[in-house]
């Protein structure tokens, strides 16, 4: 797998619509979600891709503080239905959170997860903030991930 971090303006048109391909295909039509993705922070993001064989299989989307929550945070993740199960989740995390500790030097970030992958994240370093709530019918936590400098 390798990995692109860019900031919106460096996105290709080509990148850009398979990047709203991917999470279109994922986020509305796979998990049967009707919610306004284009949701005007795509312009604020660093936008990570991960490709293989030429093809973008992963993304996630890099904020840094304020931005989006009150301290850096990763959103958007994403890996493509065909390319699950092999660790690429993982890998795709990993390299955001390096992301965020490069681009941003900052070591507390939250998500935003899909409840049912809370080992997922909880495998990542991330531990869960307050009560399960409701994003778009699906049941999300906030979590958050503070590393000491």
């Amino acid at each position: 797998m390798t990995i692109k971090i860019v900031s919106f303006s460096d996105l290709t048109k080509k990148e850009l619509y398979k990047i709203l391909q991917l999470r279109a295909e994922v986020f509305i039509v796979e998990q049967n979600c009707v919610y306004q993705d284009i949701d005007d922070k795509d312009e604020k993001a660093m936008h990570l891709l991960a490709y293989k064989n030429n093809t973008i299989i992963a993304y996630t989307r890099l904020f840094k503080a304020h931005d989006y929550m009150d301290c850096a945070s990763i959103g958007r993740v994403v890996v493509r239905k065909d390319y699950r199960k092999h660790g690429y989740g993982e890998e795709l995390m990993r390299a955001s959170i390096q992301g965020i500790k490069d681009i941003f030097k900052e070591t507390t970030i939250k998500v935003s997860a899909q409840l049912y992958l809370k080992k997922f994240y909880n495998d990542l370093g991330f531990v869960q903030l307050g009560e399960t709530y409701q994003e778009d019918g699906i049941p999300h936590i906030l979590m958050i991930r503070k590393e000491e400098d």
